[in-house]
């Protein structure tokens, strides 16, 4: 089995030898991924430049590219054999609710599922200190499972594991995605020579703790595992609009 590891962190990332050493029994471990922080890029591609990929030791690539581009350029050629499955993590921070549309872990096990491969985010929800040992054991188990059960065309598992000893961890919970309440702002500030420039600021969200979400089972200290489908259409909202008179006037 072909295994490609891949994060939106960087190459740096420790989390992601942890990973690669936790499923090193399964097979060849591929590890492509960008050779800085990525993190928040989403599925955004590089079109416009050409990319740079180093190959630091065996089986290991660096691209100054996006998670996305990671993937991509793994299934196209880049390895020497195409990968199996594809595990995204471990991320350093939460990736659940809305946050998974701006998240390059998330997009990069998207990516995965859209070249046909059955695919898994994993991240820790945590903001300091951070221990990835039980989440990369955590994500050994569940691709064992994976290659046991398989999983539908187009379908993500996207995992959020509580930042707490394996012994403090109180469960596993299939989850949905959560919502989170946001208080976004504009800062606007001035450099030393009076020019205006912005960050994208604001409180530090809330989330609603809604039953079965995944912010709920992390919060009560239990891993949650969300499936994700790649399909975005809204089909009782289609099947509504067919009755609306949309054609010519």
């Amino acid at each position: 089995m072909n295994i490609l590891v891949t994060n939106d962190d960087g190459i740096t990332s420790s989390a992601l030898y942890g990973l690669r050493e936790a499923l090193s029994g399964l097979g060849r471990i591929f590890i492509v991924a960008p050779d800085r922080d990525q993190s928040a890029t989403s599925h955004s591609l590089t079109l416009h430049r050409p990319m740079r990929i180093e190959n630091p030791e065996p089986d290991t690539y660096a691209i100054d590219g996006t998670p996305t581009d990671c993937v991509l350029v793994a299934t196209h050629g880049l390895l020497p054999e195409r990968p199996d499955l594809v595990v995204s993590g471990v991320n350093r921070g939460p990736n659940m609710g809305d946050d998974v549309f701006y998240s390059g872990t998330v997009a990069a096990a998207i990516e995965g599922a859209m070249q046909g491969l059955p695919a898994i985010a994993v991240s820790l929800v945590a903001s300091g200190l951070a221990d990835f040992t039980y989440a990369c054991a955590f994500t050994r188990r569940l691709v064992d499972i994976v290659r046991a059960q398989g999983l539908p065309e187009k379908s993500v598992l996207n995992v959020n594991v509580p930042n707490r000893p394996a012994a403090e961890i109180t469960g596993v919970e299939v989850t949905r995605l959560g919502r989170r309440v946001y208080d976004d702002a504009l800062i606007e500030r001035l450099d030393p020579r009076g020019r205006k420039y912005y960050w994208i600021g604001g409180d530090a969200p809330v989330w609603d703790p809604e039953p079965e979400s995944d912010f709920l089972a992390v919060h009560e200290g239990r891993v949650s595992v969300t499936p994700i489908h790649l399909s975005l259409t809204d089909e009782p909202l289609r099947r509504r609009l067919a009755e609306w008179r949309l054609g010519p006037a």
